[in-house]
């Protein structure tokens, strides 16, 4: 019997530590859950409105959690309350988890996305002034060696060309000769007419010259173009060099007035659409139910992880800090006998009798009215039942009352060593 009794102690003396490092584990996972659950909050509402409001959602949480643990009334109603304040914290910790991870990812993947954007956009720009400038040369080759015979022998003007480009300078050579009449005769020599091409010639050297400005911009910008830079940066280098370039002449060159040009990437396509925090709680719960990626998986999982585990946490040690409802009654039939608890404990098990199948039994005439009470108590839980031999009433208690009878005297309180008589 000693031996039990000590073995009951030393359960009991480990017992509790444990029991109280889950309960200091479950306030500091609360801790967390109240942090992540604020910053959620802090993307909709003012700060201090955040703070009150996750204060009271997250210690609703603990206390309704503890409320389960301890009672047995009320459960569904408390189970309930649980949930939809659970939904509110996991919904807003999962926003405040996916915006910190996002603020590190999904900024490189919008940068990277737009880097390809660019490139390509930048590279067809390219083609289109390469196919320009090599056009623009065939212009001025041409327009040089009609200079040329225009002095040698002139009525140059009065042809046809293949090329659209050219054929419009000489339909202007031509109407521009016209307006003086016979004072400039057509014929050999510098005149008006070899003076026109000339000057067209000129132009056609200069818009070369600007193609190929255009060109070396845009292939300086695709080269110096790198895949994690601010799409600030990427988008204002483009729309720099994209500007520069003369699309009238490209077009006129190309001899295409409906040349489809490279589309400019839009600034609100790569925007990081969270920066502004109104969009996050939408942004998050659309990616995670239309196209979830480890992140989305991860920042859910470890919301609900957290509110999962302080909800078991706290009900697992609720008991130790409340009492559980057996523990409580044991009070309360001391307290109807005027005595304390170990000593109305004590004075029980004294009267306890070895009972069919090894189980305690206690006859109902040597109870007291706390004693009787707690038997009552114990019978509607199914933890004691009552029993009828030859006229006379007892109960039969449960192995497992009687064992958490004995092991509360391990540890003897002032009052039991009080009451224990001088030897």
């Amino acid at each position: 019997m000693a031996a039990f009794i000590h073995s009951s102690a030393g359960q009991a003396a480990v017992r509790r530590p444990l029991v109280l490092s889950l309960f200091i584990s479950s306030c500091l996972l609360s801790v967390v859950s109240w942090y992540t659950t604020q910053q959620g909050m802090a993307l909709y509402l003012s700060p201090w409105f955040a703070l009150l409001a996750s204060l009271g959602v997250q210690s609703a949480l603990v206390m309704v959690a503890w409320l389960i643990g301890v009672t047995r009334s009320g459960r569904g109603l408390l189970a309930a309350v649980y949930a939809i304040t659970a939904v509110v914290s996991i919904a807003f910790s999962y926003v405040s988890l996916h915006a910190w991870f996002a603020a590190r990812e999904r900024p490189a993947a919008i940068e990277r996305r737009l880097y390809d954007e660019l490139n390509a956009a930048a590279g067809r720009t390219q083609e289109l002034l390469a196919s320009a400038v090599a056009e623009g040369q065939k212009h001025v080759t041409a327009l040089e060696e009609m200079t040329t015979a225009e002095k040698a022998h002139g009525y140059i003007s009065r042809a046809g060309d293949a090329d659209p480009y050219l054929a419009r300078v000489r339909e202007a050579v031509a109407r521009e000769a016209a307006g003086y009449g016979a004072a400039y005769p057509e014929g050999t020599g510098a005149g008006l007419r070899y003076t026109a091409f000339d000057r067209h010639a000129l132009l056609a050297r200069q818009t070369v010259d600007r193609l190929e400005k255009a060109q070396k911009a845009i292939a300086a910008y695709r080269a110096g173009l790198k895949p994690l830079d601010p799409t600030e940066v990427q988008l204002r280098g483009f729309r720099e060099a994209y500007d520069s370039i003369p699309w009238n002449e490209v077009k006129e060159t190309l001899h295409a007035g409906d040349l489809p040009l490279p589309t400019v990437p839009a600034y609100s396509d790569f925007v990081d659409r969270t920066v502004s925090g109104q969009e996050d709680l939408v942004v998050a719960f659309g990616e995670l139910f239309s196209a979830p990626t480890s992140r989305h998986v991860l920042a859910f999982a470890l919301a609900a992880f957290i509110d999962v585990i302080v909800f078991l946490l706290a009900y697992a040690s609720g008991p130790f800090f409340f009492g559980a409802p057996e523990q409580r009654w044991f009070a309360a039939g001391a307290a109807l006998d005027s005595a304390d608890e170990q000593v109305f404990v004590r004075d029980l098990l004294r009267k306890l009798r070895p009972g069919p199948q090894g189980l305690g039994r206690l006859e109902v005439a040597d109870l007291s009215p706390g004693e009787l009470q707690l038997c009552l108590l114990l019978a509607a839980r199914g933890l004691a039942a009552p029993v009828e031999e030859e006229g006379r009433r007892a109960y039969l208690l449960d192995a497992s009352v009687h064992q958490t009878m004995v092991e509360s005297l391990a540890d003897r309180g002032l009052s039991l060593r009080a009451a224990q008589p001088a030897g």
